[in-house]
């Protein structure tokens, strides 16, 4: 493999001017690519481009319209990391008064092993975790205000407060060892069912980190899929060899998670804040139509209509 050498910026807008990419204003390129990165700009060409295989920008397409691509992009995925927040928050919150409800409150009662799940299959994920929660209390709580005033003035550290210094990681690891019915009386607070809430938490968790690094969100894939909602049913998503085409593992399975986690108000504040930018990149476009950014997205043209869905209504879908 032939080793990558370093180009200055002059360097760097010729070879995107080699490409094909029209650039009206070189000393403008300049300052953007200096400040953002050509490496990390040039990651969102492929929808400009004629083909896969044929790596020349599609005619007409500016530098304007790749950067616009970039800011989207980056406006996307501030809404979502901070509706992401939100859902962090609130889950932290309903676990640490569930379980120190049925538990206790201290690091003595709710970090007890007969607590979680101890199934053979589960035990080395449950002694792993529990060894993680304590170090990143010991750690972290050093640097929280409310973990050393527990610590100092009481001796102990309450789930509720020690939730705020553990990362969504690892309460969302916290959830897949927790006894089924303490599984199932959390999911129940969010409308779904337990196994859904175990499949969405990880994924919630690595949008997370993908959004807090700034990771290139709008074509992301995952691994992971969710399973077949009302929502796909009633947005009428087409389906091949009997599976939904969109909302599956794409960008939209997620805004699908969130309109299941978030409260009906915040979903139509974010929704509302997202098809602000997306409007925006559409002014933006000329060598290609916002339709084939949705599609890469996974998102049908009427996803709108997912806020007019009530959430209630999940509740008699069979799949």
């Amino acid at each position: 493999m032939i080793a990558k050498q370093f180009r200055n910026l002059d360097e760097q807008v010729e070879i995107l001017k080699h490409k094909g990419l029209i650039i009206h204003d070189e000393k403008y390129a300049k300052q953007v690519l200096l400040r953002e990165n050509y490496f990390f700009l040039n990651g969102y060409r492929h929808l400009f481009l004629k083909s896969s295989t044929n790596k020349v920008f599609i005619e007409g397409t500016t530098f304007e319209e790749l950067y616009s691509l970039f800011l989207f992009d980056r406006s996307f995925r501030n809404i979502i990391f901070k509706y992401l927040l939100v859902i962090e928050n609130n889950l932290k919150s309903i676990m640490s008064y569930q379980l120190s409800k049925k538990y206790g409150y201290k690091e003595s009662q709710y970090l007890r092993y007969k607590n979680f799940n101890s199934t053979p299959d589960k035990q080395k994920q449950l002694h792993d975790l529990l060894k993680k929660m304590k170090r990143q209390i010991a750690v972290n709580g050093s640097q929280h205000s409310a973990t050393q005033h527990y610590a100092t003035n009481y001796g102990y550290i309450p789930l509720w407060i020690s939730v705020k210094v553990l990362s969504f990681g690892i309460v969302s690891e916290m959830f897949q060892i927790l006894k089924r019915e303490d599984q199932k009386e959390i999911a129940n607070i969010y409308n779904v069912d337990e196994e859904s809430m175990s499949l969405y938490l990880p994924m919630l968790a690595n949008y997370r980190n993908l959004c807090a690094h700034e990771d290139i969100l709008f074509e992301n894939k995952t691994q992971k899929i969710i399973n077949d909602t009302i929502y796909h049913q009633l947005l009428k998503i087409p389906k091949e060899n009997d599976e939904y085409v969109q909302g599956k593992n794409d960008l939209f399975a997620l805004i699908i998670i969130l309109k299941q986690m978030l409260t009906e108000d915040d979903f139509k504040n974010m929704s509302i804040e997202l098809d602000n930018v997306i409007e925006t990149l559409n002014y933006n476009l000329n060598s290609i139509k916002i339709d084939k950014v949705l599609k890469n997205m996974g998102f049908p043209l009427n996803w709108k209509d997912l806020v007019k869905i009530e959430r209630s209504v999940d509740e008699n879908y069979v799949s």
